[in-house]
């Protein structure tokens, strides 16, 4: 096993007031072979530290007057463990150190901390899976009332002239104003009870939601239960991504973060798979409604086994549980690589947990109001208005299997998502939302025009398919899967839940007001000028990325942190 090690050379003046921090500092005690040219040199003014390399196998007596040391023959388990400590106590002195001198105008290189090399013993991937179950819960409910809207309207006794028309607008919607109100809830409930156990109290609304939908004999108990799933759908489209940032590796964040928008489409797409058998069998729609349960019960269980954030528990002061999560995510071998840099990312800032106010302070205005901006883009833009009503476009553009076309649109956002996901850590957040949003403005440009040029009549059907799927791939290459992973890198730890909130609140009102109100746009304004507005959004769109969005790849949080969001 290889030890992180420190190297520092220089002085530090300390005054004579100064020895109230570091007592009188004494000769260390006897080394063993595994601590050499460890020495600590005092006299009544200066303080030399000279450390060479550190390695495992000692054991510091507690302080005392005169720092003692006892060494003496230990287990190589023991050996890790007492290296560990030694490793956290220089750092801290380190930190004083240069905080001192600082001060007196002293000198003190910064320490170089060296990680350890080789393969992590740690996996991450069976916990980022598990969170997924929340993201294709999402794309379900978001997608299961696609195909079912004709069947559950027949069965529930709604006139036939009313889809989409009145009660049955407010069950799509319905969902919405819940995912609203759950998306605020969640950064509270995660702030308060941490991510896995948010997870499982998240778990309760989506599954009571899909079993009342799914056994509904009325309207308004319909309604109920899509007012529930949306609360819980809600909750985790600000959680997935949440854990999953503060779960994943840096090196590897970008394409773990994807993965989020890349389970929604898979969600989306399984709604529409699920849908193909109602013509068949009219009644299908709630057991599409009902396999919704299964997923949020194993949502459930598998959070019960799974590690809890380091960040969240080091913010809490639970050191050992931090400890002992980064150790089931990454290995043993990172535990002191990881804890220094969550050390690293507090310094200088102990700050409680901000308040909802602190969110619209000058000090985080700016970068919130980032994240919101980019969920507002993204609704504009009109891709909930394409998944939720694809079925009505492709129908009216003369395409005979409207389901199986939906579908196609799916498997298309699958396609483009899994594309980014291996994109994200190499092209970089922003250049993927440009190029997003411009592939989006011209796709919709191309629908507008095959709705409106008499000369492309008789393509019109073609042209429909080909521009929503053109437009589907651009929005998940970057529109779709950037903005929820975004959000939880530049916002600071101690705002993060509560601002990936408030952003997915925007979402959330955004994409409510537009499925409530789309069909009247289309109806008044016609859809060719409704598609003309979306591409002029998405152009609007570019130039805002481009002047306030800055490029996260590489970075770990903290140090994201330490730059957007300087401690003042």
């Amino acid at each position: 096993m290889q030890a992180s090690s420190y190297a520092a050379k220089g002085t530090v003046a300390l005054e004579s007031q100064n020895r109230g921090v570091f007592p009188r500092l004494g000769e260390f005690g006897k080394q063993s072979s595994c601590v050499k040219n460890l020495r600590v040199a005092n006299s009544s003014t200066l303080s030399g530290l000279r450390i060479g390399s550190v390695a495992m196998g000692a054991e510091f007596g507690r302080p005392r007057t005169r720092i003692e040391t006892v060494f003496r023959p230990r287990s190589v388990k023991a050996q890790a463990s007492e290296c560990l400590r030694i490793l956290y106590w220089l750092d801290s002195w380190r930190q004083t150190c240069k905080m001192l001198s600082n001060k007196h105008s002293g000198d003190i290189e910064d320490v170089a901390y060296t990680a350890p090399q080789g393969k992590s013993s740690g996996t991450v991937l069976p916990y980022v899976g598990v969170a997924c179950l929340g993201a294709i819960l999402f794309g379900y409910h978001l997608g299961v009332v696609n195909g079912a809207l004709e069947y559950l309207s027949k069965d529930l006794g709604i006139a036939e002239n009313a889809v989409l028309q009145g009660p049955l607008r407010w069950i799509v919607s319905t969902l919405l104003a819940g995912a609203t109100l759950g998306s605020f809830t969640g950064g509270v409930l995660a702030d308060k009870f941490g991510r896995t156990r948010t997870f499982q109290l998240d778990a309760i609304p989506l599954a009571v939601g899909a079993f009342l939908c799914a056994t509904a004999q009325s309207v308004q108990t319909m309604i109920i239960g899509r007012l529930l799933a949306g609360i819980g759908i809600g909750i985790s489209s600000a959680l997935v991504p949440l854990y999953i940032s503060e779960i994943s590796p840096t090196e590897i964040r970008g394409a773990l973060g994807s993965v989020n928008q890349l389970f929604i489409c898979i969600g989306i797409l399984l709604a529409l798979v699920a849908g193909l058998p109602l013509a068949g069998n009219p009644l299908w729609w709630r057991t599409m409604f009902g396999v919704a349960v299964a997923p949020s019960i194993l949502l459930a269980l598998g959070m019960a086994f799974s590690p809890e954030s380091p960040r969240w528990l080091f913010q809490q002061g639970k050191i050992p549980e931090a400890e002992k999560s980064i150790k089931t995510l990454y290995g043993k071998e990172r535990v002191a690589e990881v804890m220094h840099d969550l050390r690293e990312g507090l310094q200088g800032s102990s700050e409680q947990e901000a308040g909802w106010l602190d969110l619209f302070s000058s000090r985080y205005w700016k970068v919130v109001s980032v994240g919101a901006a980019l969920f507002l883009f993204q609704q504009l833009a009109g891709i909930n208005a394409v998944v939720y009503y694809s079925t009505s476009v492709f129908r009216s553009a003369g395409i005979a299997s409207d389901v199986a076309a939906s579908a196609l649109v799916g498997a298309s956002n699958v396609f483009g998502t899994t594309i980014a996901s291996s994109l994200m850590d190499k092209q970089g957040r922003k250049s993927l939302l440009i190029t997003s949003f411009a592939g989006m403005a011209a796709s919709m440009m191309l629908l507008s025009l095959s709705f409106t040029w008499s000369v492309l009549a008789p393509y019109s059907g073609t042209l429909a398919v080909l521009g929503t799927v053109l437009y589907v791939l651009s929005f998940s290459l970057g529109a779709g899967p950037v903005p929820a992973l975004l959000l939880p890198e530049i916002f600071a730890s101690r705002i993060r839940a509560k601002a990936v909130a408030l952003s997915l609140g925007m979402h959330w009102i955004s994409n409510f007001v537009i499925g409530l109100y789309f069909l009247s746009v289309v109806n008044k304004f016609g859809i060719s000028s409704v598609y003309l507005g979306f591409s002029s959004v998405c152009l609007l769109a570019v130039l805002y990325i481009a002047g306030n969005v800055v490029e996260t790849k590489g970075r770990s949080l903290e140090e994201i942190e330490r730059a957007l969001n300087p401690a003042t």
